[in-house]
């Protein structure tokens, strides 16, 4: 029997954060393959029960924290932003190398398995953040219209996605600001259907 949870309840929010502390703690420590669920409840100091009436696996818990983290540094870095130009697009940019080089702090151990699990979600967010600084009548024009704007979008979160992860996983032998200043002349051809 599930039992509903008030999400705004402060006992609620603070038991979710104490499991996320422990998780985070814990994955700098172990591979994430090799942390239980009991390794979890115990470094929080509650019972797997409680656990489970939080999250339903490691995996829920590890998304919660990932997807938390990325949103919290792309609605940093687009605050301010109304509409879809060069500046905005190298705002998520930034953003992607920033969250992949947290991702890097955040699991110290080598923990290749973490990435491929999210990859899909978080370009899945990228897409409807760069559509939803669409012109709404703009997408509605014509079926052709919209099949290219989705396209579109898919191909440069994706592109921008895949680049931020290779700068990373090559050692960020150059800053985020630098790497991004350099291939954003790709980006933006590629964006050419997003900005007219």
């Amino acid at each position: 029997m599930t039992i509903k949870k008030n999400e705004a309840d402060p006992r609620v929010i603070r038991t979710r954060r104490l499991l996320q502390d422990a998780f985070d703690s814990l994955i700098q420590e172990k591979d994430f393959e090799s942390i239980t669920v009991r390794d979890i409840a115990e470094r929080a100091t509650v019972n797997r029960a409680t656990f489970y009436a939080h999250f339903v696996d490691k995996f829920e818990i590890l998304e919660a924290r990932l997807m938390e983290s990325f949103m919290t540094i792309i609605n940093r870095r687009i605050s301010g932003h109304e509409v879809l130009n060069e500046e905005t697009i190298q705002s998520i940019f930034l953003g992607l190398c920033e969250f992949h080089e947290g991702l890097s702090t955040m699991c110290k151990r080598r923990n290749t398995s973490l990435v491929p699990v999210f990859e899909i979600q978080i370009k899945g967010k990228i897409q409807t953040i760069l559509l939803s600084f669409i012109d709404k009548d703009k997408m509605l024009a014509t079926p052709n219209a919209q099949f290219l704007i989705n396209t579109a979008s898919i191909m440069l979160s994706w592109g921008m996605y895949g680049a931020a992860y290779v700068w990373n996983n090559e050692g960020r032998l150059i800053s985020a600001e630098s790497f991004v200043k350099q291939t954003m002349p790709l980006v933006m051809n590629g964006a050419k259907e997003l900005l007219r």
